[in-house]
């Protein structure tokens, strides 16, 4: 059963595709049924620039989509410690 769970917003950054670097200003988060993951349902990520064409997309599971977000807290958290975001 598909789940319709979709949630997008602007980011600045940069993704490295097949034809090299391309600035990325939009993520798409959903949940729903993968391409290439074997399980039944994973959150996708698409990283996508201006151009339809220039487009990074990744597939967890659950769990390693939760270990993500808290790596990434956590490393945010050390940056803001040490003063290193402006």
């Amino acid at each position: 059963m598909c789940t319709n769970i979709v949630e997008q917003t602007p980011v600045t950054g940069a993704g490295k595709g097949e034809h090299g670097w391309f600035k990325v200003k939009t993520a798409m988060v959903s949940y729903d049924h993968p391409v290439q993951l074997a399980d039944e349902h994973a959150l996708n990520i698409d990283f996508l620039s201006d151009t339809v064409s220039e487009r990074i997309a990744v597939e967890m599971d659950a769990a390693s989509a939760r270990a993500l977000v808290a790596t990434i807290t956590e490393a945010l958290r050390k940056a803001e410690e040490a003063n290193a975001i402006i």
